[in-house]
């Protein structure tokens, strides 16, 4: 998959500490001065607004788009009949960024970090997956790739990072 900006995805169960590891990552990210966008993959439903805000209103009477916009923040809502591929968001949308940090999209052909807690799993979900690049977890799962354990300093998993991509 080919995009214009730097892509990495962090993978694995459910509450293995995908997102603690990525709350990391982007804070040591913007302590060194990167630009850094993230997308959430969601298997279900969800809501972006308040319900009975103008915005929410504005939605639910039928706009196929709603911009909500301050002086330092822009939000926008839009109608999607289908679940967008990740290539196209990310190339719509984050273009202005300097890497981009996922959390999901595991079957995507994109680098990837898999988190991995021995109390929730005993095998990795992407073992075989070519674009799987390290292991994040509290036990070493002996495969032929990097392996940093969960206490290690994100500094050296995002130093780790950035030269891989």
């Amino acid at each position: 998959m080919k995009f214009k900006v730097p892509v990495i995805s962090i993978v694995g169960r459910s509450n293995s500490g995908k997102t603690t590891l990525i709350v990391k990552l982007v804070k040591e990210l913007k302590s060194r001065g990167y630009k850094v966008a993230t997308i959430k993959h969601s298997h279900h439903h969800f809501e972006l607004d308040t319900e009975g805000k103008d915005s929410w209103l504005h939605t639910h009477a039928g706009a196929d788009a709603v911009v909500v916009a301050s002086q330092n923040m822009i939000g926008i809502m839009r109608q999607s009949p289908k679940e967008l591929p990740l290539t196209e968001i990310i190339n719509t949308y984050l273009q202005d960024v300097d890497i981009i940090v996922v959390e999901g999209y595991k079957t995507e052909s994109i680098s990837k970090i898999e988190v991995f807690r021995s109390e929730i799993s005993t095998e990795l979900v992407c073992k075989a997956d070519k674009n799987l690049i390290a292991v994040v977890g509290d036990k070493n799962p002996e495969i032929d790739i990097p392996f940093f354990h969960v206490d290690n300093k994100v500094s050296n998993i995002v130093d780790f990072v950035l030269s891989r991509i």
